[in-house]
């Protein structure tokens, strides 16, 4: 099984920035796929950003030229820089990857915080 473990959110103003890591238990380096998503109280988990097969990346709309999404294949880490925030992107924030061993898995973090505001 792997462990994915957020870290990174806090309390930013508008106009600010924050660095979201996921430090996974095992090698990232054959994950078919991480990605962030989030939540806000009383809406659907949505897709932040994600890494495809370690080379397609993708991104909401709403956070495209704000946010990149990188991975670190030898710490087994993956992050998201998310800069210019703004309040609407107060939310949960968790780490997913889909791994292919002896069958495809889907794994989620527990989720770290991010809110924005003055």
């Amino acid at each position: 099984q792997v462990q994915l473990v957020e870290s990174g959110g806090g309390l930013v103003q508008p106009g600010g920035s924050l660095r979201l890591s996921c430090a996974a238990s095992e090698s990232i380096f054959n994950m078919y796929s991480m990605g962030w998503f989030r939540q806000a109280p009383g809406k659907q988990r949505e897709l932040v950003a994600g890494i495809i097969s370690g080379a397609s990346i993708n991104y909401a709309d709403s956070v495209k030229g704000r946010f990149t999404i990188s991975r670190d294949n030898a710490k087994n880490t993956m992050y998201l820089q998310m800069n210019s925030l703004k309040p609407e992107d107060t939310a949960v924030y968790y780490c997913n990857a889909v791994v292919v061993k002896f069958a495809p898995k889907e794994y989620w973090g527990q989720g770290t915080q991010v809110t924005v505001s003055s």
